[in-house]
């Protein structure tokens, strides 16, 4: 059972992955969403998600990555998700896509909260 478990590492960070690749690949069209730098940001925060699912399957540096990880969720939350809740103007769709967008990304900043204080190996930087 323990071996199955620690699958849970490779599930976590490889959908990073592919959110840092898909980033990279559609930055013009996610740029809209971008609340500082438009295309700019869409490209270092796909950098950030690829570094991050590296750090976490390689196990360097995976706790600096998970923290950090978290916070820009939760920013992602706030700036993003709540901005959509806000301007979704009576259109049911679009404000349960934030919603979905906003609960999501909280609890994956609350995955990598517990990644970096019970599984992270690498102590280098926080300790």
């Amino acid at each position: 059972m323990n071996a199955v478990l620690k699958l849970g590492k490779y599930i976590f960070a490889i959908p990073f992955a592919i959110f840092g690749i898909m980033h990279l690949m559609n930055a013009g069209t996610m740029a809209g969403m971008a609340p500082f730098g438009g295309a700019i940001m869409i490209y270092i925060t796909g950098l950030a998600l690829i570094a991050a699912a590296v750090s976490i399957i390689i196990g360097k540096m995976d706790k600096l990555a998970t923290a950090l990880l978290a916070l820009m969720m939760i920013l992602t939350a706030l700036l993003v998700h709540a901005k959509g809740l806000s301007n979704a103007g009576g259109d049911e769709m679009a404000a349960a896509a934030s919603m979905s967008g906003l609960l999501k990304d909280l609890a994956l900043a609350g995955a990598a909260m517990l990644y970096a204080s019970n599984a992270a190996k690498d102590n280098a930087v926080i300790g």
